[in-house]
């Protein structure tokens, strides 16, 4: 008798076609409903709910009601490194979508990946704070250095009130358009919404794009120097 994790089946529940348009539908990290997740992998509202319940009870997804509504988020981040992995083997075995028009210019240059920063401006962003010496990469991952958390503190995010949380304070994520790390963890989510708070960057509704202002890429470039 076989013994072990059963990779296969994850594998299967992740492989079909309508069930990973979901999953990559909600690595912008928010939650959907299931109409909206119906849309995104081009199936029927009861093709849909069956898929969600198998996601569901496979923990992969996190299904939450609120009001009337239900809706499906990823289950936490081991889930989301998962998905960016074989996005980024997709994107290097030559398995991708047909890339059309400017908005995928702007997920390219930018984009949340599971409610971080990814694409060119997240790697960029990675390559700064390890230049600079605040992320520190050691055999076992990334460390945020002292040094770097004074500049986090005055940046304005609250290391306080990230370390509530069990989940990793920082790491790395394979990003797959650029083929290199870009920040994620806690600090990874923290910088994505101090660059909304501040009003340098807004969330394209229509896609995960991140588009950044002159000014608030200008100010993006300034905090790296």
């Amino acid at each position: 008798m076989k013994e072990g994790p059963d990779i296969a089946r994850i594998a299967a529940l992740i492989g079909d076609p309508a069930r990973a348009n979901m999953l990559s539908a909600l690595m912008s990290g928010k939650a959907l409903t299931a109409s909206e997740l119906a849309a995104e992998a081009n199936v029927t509202p009861q093709t849909a709910s069956a898929h969600l319940s198998k996601l569901s009870d496979s923990q992969l997804l996190l299904p939450r009601k609120q009001g009337r509504h239900r809706y499906y988020a990823i289950a936490d981040e081991r889930v989301a490194e998962v998905i960016t992995g074989l996005m980024g083997l997709a994107e290097t075995a030559g398995h991708t979508r047909t890339r059309t028009g400017p908005r995928d210019a702007a997920l390219r240059k930018a984009r949340s990946c599971y409610n971080h920063l990814a694409g060119h401006m997240g790697t960029r962003l990675f390559d700064g704070l390890c230049k600079k010496g605040y992320i520190i990469r050691e055999p076992d991952g990334v460390r945020l250095s002292e040094e770097g958390r004074t500049f986090v503190a005055d940046f304005g995010i609250d290391l306080g009130t990230l370390a509530k949380t069990s989940s990793p304070l920082c790491g790395e994520c394979l990003d797959w358009s650029e083929r290199r790390s870009h920040l994620s963890g806690k600090l990874g989510r923290a910088f994505l919404r101090r660059f909304e708070d501040l009003g340098w960057a807004t969330r394209d509704p229509q896609s995960r794009a991140i588009l950044f202002s002159v000014e608030g890429e200008r100010a993006f470039e300034a905090l790296l120097v």
